[in-house]
């Protein structure tokens, strides 16, 4: 595939207003994209995206991720059948976060640790505790 590009936003009407698509990705290439899911808003899971994940997302309807820890292009659900179909992609004011609202296939989850959501564990008293919204 070719290397993806967009275009940037000249002024801040353009960005903040306008109808070009002018994602601002992080100095590593990034921006980050929130997972809901699209029946009941559920936040699922925070990732990242690069520009050739934002395209190929953009092109497929399935979620694209970028995974800094393997540093490299990962198909959301390609091993483990959890493919996210894409239902909308919103971006946030300035065009630094990407939100996708998405129907998870297989088991529905999004969370490698085979829970639902990532967001399993909430803070109380300093120490971490599971818990299912």
């Amino acid at each position: 595939m070719a290397k993806p590009s967009f275009p940037t936003a000249t002024t801040k009407e353009i960005l903040e207003r306008g109808d070009l698509l002018a994602p601002r990705f992080d100095a590593a290439g990034l921006i980050p994209a929130i997972a809901t899911h699209a029946e009941t808003g559920e936040v699922l899971m925070l990732a990242y995206m690069n520009a050739e994940a934002l395209e190929r997302t953009l092109a497929t309807g399935e979620a694209h991720y970028f995974s800094r820890s393997r540093n490299e292009l990962w198909h959301k659900g390609a091993t483990s059948g959890q493919i996210q179909l894409v239902e909308e992609v919103r971006i946030d004011c300035d065009q630094d976060a990407i939100l996708l609202k998405v129907t998870p296939e297989g088991d529905g989850g999004a969370c490698h640790t085979g829970f639902r959501t990532c967001f399993y564990r909430v803070v109380e008293n300093g120490k971490l505790k599971e818990r299912l919204p």
